[in-house]
């Protein structure tokens, strides 16, 4: 499924580039959860009460559809890439809006840079969650597209184990950091996270077999 749906987006995206306003916007949404989960990643605990991941995601839509001509790019991951980076100035942006106070204060301030490669972290540790130490090279599965279904994936899952595994993989938090932010004992956070890491596999390899 993961090659099936990166055809389907090279589909998408050559119609797009086309001239096509529909196909961009099917596009764009096959990336909404991918995006969603990397704002997330950005965001501090306290600020994620008081700002929308999805407000930020709709308003890069909004930039994305609005910019397209800008784009230069002829593939998908270029055009993911060019995604992020949108992505990245919404989230400067806002973070500094809910962050700093009026009296400025340099050192709490957001750099673009920083938050960039912040979040390219993020898109490396979605990517370990995929890793399998059995795997061969030729079982691969095309870790860079897989993340878009394993955004999918992840947003499908039960809240508990969605959250475990965004706080010990995006968030990178220990098992005893998880435990206390989820109010559980180190060990019933490890069950927790080992459970839902099973399921998420499963439904990964689901996708693959289906392919």
């Amino acid at each position: 499924m993961a090659s099936g749906s990166h055809a389907n987006a090279e589909i998408l995206l050559a119609q797009a580039l086309a001239g096509s306003s529909e196909f961009l916007g099917r596009l764009l949404h096959q990336y909404r959860n991918y995006l969603k989960l990397l704002v997330m990643s950005q965001l501090e605990r306290r600020l994620q009460s008081r700002v929308s991941a999805s407000d930020v995601v709709q308003e890069t839509f909004l930039e994305a559809n609005r910019d397209f001509s800008a784009f230069r790019g002829t593939t998908t991951n270029e055009f993911r890439a060019w995604l992020r980076r949108i992505l990245v100035n919404n989230l400067h942006r806002t973070v500094e809006q809910h962050v700093l106070t009026r009296k400025r204060d340099v050192r709490r301030e957001v750099s673009l840079e920083a938050l960039a490669h912040s979040l390219e972290r993020s898109t490396v540790r979605l990517e370990a969650i995929l890793a399998d130490p059995g795997a061969s090279p030729s079982a691969d599965l095309r870790l860079q597209e897989m993340q878009i279904v394993l955004a999918d994936r992840l947003a499908e899952l039960p809240a508990d184990y969605r959250e475990v595994i965004l706080l010990r993989h995006v968030e990178g938090m220990s098992f005893d950091e998880v435990a206390r932010h989820m109010e559980r004992t180190s060990g019933a956070a490890r069950m927790l996270w080992l459970r839902a890491i099973e399921l998420l596999r499963k439904r990964m390899q689901n996708d693959c077999e289906i392919e």
